[in-house]
C-alpha cells in the first residue's frame, strides 16, 4: 500500500492555506524536477547528488514558512545487502528516499531514524511528500512547516523529533 502522501491528486490538508500549495506541487512535482550535472544545477532551490555525477534539483517556487527536501536513488542500484536484511527489499528505494527526506526536514541524521522508526513514517507525521519515478531513479519530494512551533501547532506536531523511538 503506497503511503497516503502518494496519492496522485492533490492532498486536502491546509495550514493556514499553505498546505493546499504544497500539495499543488506535490501533484506537479515531475514538472519541478530536473536531472542535470552538477555544474547546470545551482538554480535548484535543493539538490540531491548522485554516485554517477548527476544532480536532481527541485526547481518550484519556494512556500513561505515551509521547508523542502529531496532524495534521489538509481531504481536499478543493487540494494545494500546489510541494509536489505535489515529493512526488506520490497520498494526499499521509495523507503530509503522518504526517510532521508523527513530525516533531514527532522534536523536528526538518518541513523537515529532507522533505529527509532527504520524505513517506515511513524503514525501522525507532519509531512506532506510524493515519492516518484523520475527518467531511471526513485526520488522524493517532502515538506514541512519551517519552524518546530508550527510543526508542533495542532496539525502538524514533531513527531520524528518527540515521538517515541
Amino acid at each position: 500500500m503506497p503511503p497516503r502522501s502518494d496519492p496522485p491528486h492533490p492532498l486536502s490538508r491546509t495550514y493556514e492555506g499553505a498546505g493546499q500549495q504544497v500539495s499543488a506541487l506535490l501533484a506537479a512535482a515531475p514538472r519541478h524536477l530536473r536531472v542535470a550535472a552538477v555544474a547546470d544545477s545551482g538554480a535548484a532551490v535543493t539538490r540531491s547528488h548522485l554516485g554517477d555525477g548527476r544532480c536532481v534539483g527541485w526547481y518550484a517556487p519556494p512556500v513561505p514558512g515551509w521547508r523542502v527536501a529531496i532524495d534521489a536513488e538509481r531504481a536499478a542500484a543493487a540494494l545494500p545487502p546489510a541494509l536489505a536484511r535489515r529493512f526488506g527489499s520490497t520498494d526499499f528505494w521509495g523507503r530509503w528516499t522518504r526517510v532521508e527526506c523527513l530525516a533531514k526536514l527532522a534536523d536528526v541524521p538518518v541513523a537515529t531514524w532507522w533505529h527509532r522508526h527504520g524505513l517506515e513514517v511513524p503514525p501522525g507525521t507532519a509531512w506532506l511528500w510524493r515519492t516518484l519515478p523520475l527518467d531511471d531513479l526513485v526520488v522524493t519530494v517532502a515538506f514541512t512547516p519551517a519552524t518546530p512551533i508550527e510543526r508542533e501547532s495542532g496539525t502538524f506536531p514533531d513527531i520524528a523529533v518527540s515521538g517515541a523511538g
